[in-house]
């Protein structure tokens, strides 16, 4: 098989957690009027239609800036921004109106594609336009009034979610309407974060033309909690001069997204509309496209310190009286807590695991691994698996194995696979307790 195929054929294993984990799962997107005129709409449009036919919710939010600004220059129209808000006058909203709408007739159009030999065909996606949206004017804004520019009143969420279990393709733009029969210019974030709100979305995903979040070094961060965002946000507007420059499309997208995270939404995400397949890089691999926000967690996975020794001590104790783990002195753990990560909530250790290492024969030994017995169930053995594996990699560690006696199976649902015990490094295989019997597994990171 060609290395290219070879390639291919891993990709799409190793991405097979992934389209599990989101089966069935609501995410909503944003697509500002930026995207919409990029050359890599249409590949987004693909992207969209896979993720369709792989089981997900989805709900599409589009905005219209620009499109909005040139129907008002070729109607001879000027642009009046306050705050990053549109004056939306009597006029200007006939042109907000009707670029809605070419854009939604559009955004539908795409979606219908079904040719043959492309990414489109059979794919048959419903798209459900409406009223789901609930405006109300913002009024007069530090003495300005803004007309008919709005704010999100309310989400009709029970009818969006009435055409998500129908299978369809929820499409929504920045228009809001009132009890009165008006209609309101919303700006598109908002929308978009208090759709995902309202929904208890599991992701918000917003497009922008950069990759996400770059720190003071050029690195792209794959990953901040919310707070950090947040402190992001205050050290860059405390720094400008000028207030109305504060309003990039970037810190626009960034404090919608620690919003919805503060709002019940458990990941956002930060990617660009240029870069091709950003989409499915940032759900379908590890390592992702973007920039993801989360929450603060009241549980959190970390690195032990010596204060830990007392809770790890009492976690383990009864799976070393049962013979589960080998038993460890406070001396012993003491001496090598820094081996260890703990899951922590509330002050308490509910989980541990430890990493011992073996670099000559660039091989990590997974041990110690409980979770209290009221905690288990979920995904957290998972969580410092993943932490583990990281710091394994970190060292340049290529094979990560573990001894036991009670929870193979454990192990082999999380991709180890038994060896022989003769495999492991020679100091290993010195201290092999016979009489425990052990059988080993091994993980290639």
């Amino acid at each position: 098989m060609p290395d290219e195929s070879i390639h291919y054929v891993n990709w799409f294993r190793q991405s097979a957690p992934y389209i599990n984990t989101h089966r069935g799962k609501t995410f909503v997107l944003m697509l500002g009027g930026e995207a919409i005129t990029d050359n890599n709409f249409n590949n987004i449009i693909h992207d969209i239609a896979l993720m369709n036919s792989l089981g997900i919710r989805l709900v599409l939010v589009h905005g219209a800036r620009p499109q909005i600004e040139d129907r008002l220059n070729a109607n001879g129209l000027s642009t009046r921004l306050h705050h990053d808000l549109r004056v939306t006058d009597s006029a200007a909203l006939q042109c907000v109106i009707e670029e809605i709408g070419v854009l939604r007739s559009m955004v539908e159009a795409k979606l219908s594609m079904g040719l043959v030999n492309t990414p489109m065909h059979g794919a048959e996606i419903r798209v459900c336009s409406g009223n789901f949206i609930t405006g109300r004017p913002i009024g007069i804004y530090e003495g300005v009034d803004l007309c008919h520019t709005g704010e999100v009143r309310r989400i009709d969420h029970k009818g969006i979610r009435g055409q998500l279990d129908q299978g369809n393709i929820v499409l929504l733009s920045n228009l809001g309407y009132s009890p009165t029969g008006e209609i309101f210019n919303l700006p598109v974030e908002e929308v978009a974060s208090q759709t995902a709100i309202a929904l208890k979305a599991d992701k918000l995903i917003l497009f922008g033309a950069e990759k996400g979040i770059i720190d003071s070094r050029g690195v792209l961060r794959s990953e901040l909690l919310a707070r950090t965002a947040e402190r992001f946000l205050h050290q860059y507007h405390s720094q400008l001069d000028n207030p109305e420059t504060a309003y990039t499309e970037l810190s626009k997208s960034l404090q919608m997204a620690t919003e919805a995270c503060t709002g019940g939404v458990p990941r956002c995400h930060l990617i660009s509309y240029k870069d091709d397949g950003a989409l499915l890089s940032e759900l379908y691999t590890r390592d992702g496209a973007g920039t993801m926000i989360i929450p603060e967690s009241y549980e959190q996975v970390r690195v032990a310190n010596i204060e830990d020794v007392g809770g790890i001590i009492e976690l383990i104790k009864p799976l070393e009286e049962t013979g589960v783990l080998v038993r460890r002195s406070r001396d012993l753990l003491e001496a090598e807590v820094e081996q260890f990560f703990v899951v922590e909530r509330d002050g308490a250790i509910i989980g541990c695991a430890a990493l011992y290492l073996f670099p000559e024969e660039k091989m990590g030994e997974l041990a110690c691994v409980a979770i209290a017995k009221a905690y288990q169930g979920g995904d957290r053995a998972q969580m410092l698996l993943r932490e583990i594996e990281d710091k394994a990699r970190s060292h340049q560690i290529e094979t990560l194995f573990v001894l036991t006696t009670r929870t193979a199976h454990w192990f082999i649902e999380n991709g180890f696979t038994e060896i022989q015990m003769a495999t492991l490094p020679g100091k290993k295989q010195e201290r092999y307790n016979f009489q425990r019997n052990s059988k080993v597994f091994s993980k290639m990171l």
